[in-house]
């Protein structure tokens, strides 16, 4: 494959991955206690560019662009005050946890509610649980006290969907509960906007440097191939 044009592909595929991480960190701008994803980008290395007859060093070119491991940026965000008894926030760090079909999950989201059973539960009607691991009653009067939801540290939790983490709970937390507030998005909407134009516009260079180099080529095989030497 021509070395332009795989440089420019490098380039797209990165900007696509990037565009999916973006777009999915817009839709969950209001998402209490998300956390966005980022995937770093770097080089792929140089290549040695030399004469092929006198092997003279001319310079390098840039392979391409290569992407990273994805990580999830779990920086604590601002906290707002909701004044619902029900919502719960996390100063610091640490996790909620709550007891779903598939095993215990952990999450940021304290936006809880109280099941039909008088149980604590998140959106998803999963039971919370304690720093025990058991299930949270509600009281008569639709309160719970904050002493009594779980926090837990999980080492490298990593994202399941429907904001939720899988993990295993070790060491002592370090984060409190807070009552009537609830943990903001990670994601900065106005910041991820400019992000997004900024991705498109490299992708859509990539795409002007590919149709570029294809008529290049194309004019190459058509018409270099095809001149006289005796016009």
């Amino acid at each position: 494959m021509d070395l332009g044009l795989s440089i420019a592909a490098s380039g797209m595929v990165a900007e696509q991955v990037r565009q999916d991480q973006l777009s999915n960190d817009l839709a969950n701008a209001s998402t209490p206690g998300f956390k966005p994803d980022e995937t770093p980008e770097h080089s792929f290395g140089d290549v040695l560019m030399a004469n092929t007859k006198g092997g003279a060093a001319i310079g390098s070119v840039n392979e391409g662009v290569a992407l990273g491991k994805a990580y999830t940026n779990m920086t604590p965000a601002t906290l707002q005050e909701t004044g619902e008894p029900l919502d719960f926030a996390i100063e610091g760090n640490g996790f909620f946890a709550v007891k779903t079909p598939e095993g215990i999950r952990y999450t940021r989201d304290g936006q809880f509610t109280n099941s039909s059973a008088g149980v604590l539960t998140d959106a998803n009607g999963d039971p919370v649980l304690d720093a025990k691991g058991t299930q949270i009653r509600v009281s008569a009067t639709g309160t719970v006290a904050a002493s009594k939801i779980g926090v837990f540290e999980v080492p490298g939790a990593a994202k399941q969907g429907e904001n939720l983490y899988t993990g295993k709970a070790a060491g002592k937390p370090t984060g409190t509960v807070r009552q009537g507030s609830l943990e903001g998005s990670g994601v900065d909407a106005a910041k991820v906007m400019v992000e997004m134009i900024t991705s498109l516009r490299s992708f859509q260079s990539g795409q002007q440097a590919i149709q570029s180099i294809s008529q290049t080529l194309e004019e190459a095989a058509s018409q270099v191939g095809s001149l006289n030497p005796n016009a």
